[in-house]
């Protein structure tokens, strides 16, 4: 019989899970949430101090029990469920019973490791800061407040969680003992070979998809994910789904028990990433010039010619080979241009985190006037072309577009800051920038199959181009995915390619 132990995340108790655990036993499994200690309504974060250490401790107790309660019949097949700050106590159990464990499962929570303190969860940095300068030099003495209803946000996705959802949250909820939150994590390694499943929430940020671009840029971390032990599923929902979708996360979590699940997987020579596939049009090859970080493909015949500066997404980690101006997909729209007519230009830029946006800015602007300054471009007649992660990069330019600037361009952009990534600067939201986009024209390129949590920056964008009644042209790519160049080639892909090309070089030469 499987029997799942459930740990609750920061500022939560056992009741959290009574809608999935309900689920669950009439499923014919059992359902055992873990009361941790000073978390739950009425518990007193003042009382008794309470670190991670004694939170491990509560869940190696139900533990034991359900090895306990089976006798001498068959050992239950024990499954560990973690919410957030849960999967750290979680860990530390499993780390010392892992002979009993037959699964972890990790619910919309980030990855942990040995001397990590729990803290390293919690992905926004001011909330990070905000808990260090309770704590203070003494050390905890305080525990961490409950959020008011309104503030939850700060701590994830509140999606599918309305006023009356958000204020049974707070019903729920206690102060958080500091130490649960400060104290390093202690693993010997015991448990690394159990199976474990990530249970990903949209809303929030958390997607295959991304997961697996990351695997494809070459992420050495993200890349041991790529495991045959290791598998995923997601919901449609925000950072508390045993609230919002308490019957779907029962049923991803009896399909992890059974072992089901997508895999990611690592490219090889039958199936490269998709930023290295060729391009979907037959462009003609061109050697670029390279200028330090930056690529010029510069079309034949006299200038000045107009310019597309092509700015690539990302996160792309620090190292990866090849780096983003040699990607085939990108080669090919360079190449493009320049068969068109105009200067296409590459360069890598340094967004190798979320944290990175400001320097990355910093070299599209310089870019930008390295371009501008080479006497075969006309410097007043540019366009910047954003990607994916890049998109937010767009923001500056939105706010306060220069003369020279005759198109901006997006292709399966992200236009708001994803929830899980934590705190990027205000400066980096695009759909606020269109306030002072005025009459620069926009074309975006937006697929049909995009990532759930992506397409939504992507209509919160055009709510706001609505409203300010920004010229924006939508090529649509309705069978189209997430860096769709990559995509088996269809005419629906070819056409949306020329259609896009066509139109940017169509507002450089008016």
């Amino acid at each position: 019989m499987t029997e799942f132990i459930l740990v609750a995340g920061m500022f939560t108790g056992a009741r959290v899970w009574e809608g999935t655990a309900a689920r669950l036993v009439p499923a014919g499994a059992g359902a055992h949430p873990v009361a941790l200690s000073g978390l739950g309504p009425g518990a007193d974060g003042d009382d008794d101090p309470v670190d991670l250490e004694r939170h491990i401790a509560d869940v190696l107790a139900v533990i034991d029990d359900v090895v306990a309660s089976a006798g001498d019949g068959p050992a239950p097949e024990i499954v560990l469920v973690g919410h957030d700050y849960g999967m750290y106590p979680l860990l530390g159990a499993a780390d010392r019973r892992a002979r009993h464990i037959a699964r972890i499962v990790a619910v919309d929570t980030g990855p942990a490791a040995d001397g990590m303190p729990a803290l390293a969860v919690v992905a926004d940095a001011g909330l990070r800061d905000e808990v260090i300068a309770l704590a203070g030099a003494d050390g905890p003495v305080r525990p961490l407040p409950v959020p008011e209803p309104e503030q939850w946000r700060r701590w994830g996705s509140t999606d599918g969680l309305d006023d009356a959802a958000l204020k049974h949250l707070t019903s729920l909820a206690s102060p958080q003992p500091l130490a649960t939150l400060l104290q390093p994590l202690k693993l010997t390694g015991a448990s690394g070979a159990l199976p474990v499943t990530g249970v990903l929430c949209q809303a929030n940020g958390g997607s295959i998809g991304l997961l697996q671009q990351r695997v494809d840029f070459g992420d050495p971390v993200i890349g041991m994910l790529a495991s045959p032990g290791i598998s995923f599923f997601e919901l449609a929902t925000g950072h508390w789904p045993m609230l919002s979708r308490p019957g779907e996360l029962a049923d991803v979590l009896l399909r992890a028990a059974a072992g089901e699940g997508h895999r990611l997987t690592k490219p090889d020579a039958d199936r490269p990433p998709a930023h290295l596939r060729p391009f979907p049009l037959d462009v003609p090859e061109r050697t670029p010039e390279r200028h330090g970080n930056i690529d010029l493909y510069v079309p034949e015949g006299g200038g000045p010619r107009p310019a597309v500066v092509f700015v690539h997404g990302g996160p792309v980690p620090a190292g990866v080979e090849p780096t983003p101006r040699d990607w085939t997909a990108l080669r090919g729209y360079a190449r493009y241009a320049a068969a068109e007519g105009v200067v296409g230009v590459l360069f890598d830029h340094r967004l190798h985190d979320t944290t990175d946006y400001a320097r990355a800015a910093d070299d599209v602007a310089a870019a930008v006037e390295r371009v501008r300054s080479d006497p075969r471009v006309d410097a007043d007649r540019i366009a910047l072309w954003f990607f994916s992660g890049g998109g937010l990069l767009c923001a500056d330019w939105l706010g306060a577009p220069p003369a020279w600037l005759r198109c901006l361009a997006a292709s399966y952009p992200i236009l708001v800051p994803l929830p899980g990534w934590g705190p990027v600067e205000d400066r980096f939201r695009p759909a606020d920038a269109l306030a002072g986009t005025g009459s620069l024209p926009l074309v975006l390129t937006r697929v049909g199959q995009e990532m759930p949590g992506i397409a939504a920056t992507v209509e919160e964008f055009l709510t706001s181009a609505a409203r300010h009644g920004t010229d924006i042209e939508i090529i649509d790519v309705p069978s189209g995915h997430h860096a769709f160049e990559g995509d088996p080639v269809t005419d629906e892909i070819r056409d949306a390619l020329r259609a896009a090309m066509s139109a940017v070089i169509g507002r450089l030469t008016d």
